[in-house]
């Protein structure tokens, strides 16, 4: 089974056509090389929060997309509204995956410790937000690529084990 995917690039200067977008194409990338993920949409918007989280609600619910994965807006500047898009919209939280993200960032990085970035779930759903740079985007998605199958399997119900003998 290929999961469905949407990628959505937060960037002002991006969507003003300032700025090449180059964390969407590497998490494009990244999945395809995989082999277990469809592209479905890609998109880049500015950092405006209500636009994000009509993008969100739409490719959750009418799209129904197994995985979104946001790119940009994690960070402390007052036009980085990723989380609390996600959040606005989100059933249920997945803390794990952006505290796995953050700890294993900071082994990198100290400014890991800056990365406000959260998982959710909106139904059958699963929305991460990743930070903006290209570097940092295959670095997170590195980590937690080898497990999102199995997290996305559990969620859709096709697996229900997590424990192992």
């Amino acid at each position: 089974m290929k999961y469905t995917v949407g990628i959505i690039t937060l960037s002002d200067k991006g969507a003003a056509g300032k700025r090449e977008d180059k964390s969407g194409p590497a998490i494009r990338e990244m999945l395809e090389n995989d082999g277990h993920f469809e592209i479905k949409e890609q998109q880049l918007l500015s950092d405006d929060r209500a636009a994000l989280e009509e993008a969100l609600v739409r490719l959750c619910d009418k799209s129904q997309l197994n995985l979104i994965l946001t790119t940009g807006g994690t960070g402390l500047s007052p036009r980085d509204n990723a989380p609390e898009a996600t959040l606005a919209v989100a059933d249920r939280l997945v803390p794990g995956i952006a505290e796995y993200m953050r700890a294993k960032s900071f082994e990198i990085t100290p400014k890991a410790m800056l990365s406000r970035g959260v998982a959710a779930m909106r139904g059958h759903s699963l929305i991460i937000n990743l930070p903006g740079s290209p570097k940092a985007v295959r670095e997170n998605l590195g980590f937690i690529l080898p497990t999102l199958g199995h997290g996305l399997d559990i969620m859709l119900g096709l697996d229900g084990e997590c424990g192992s003998d």
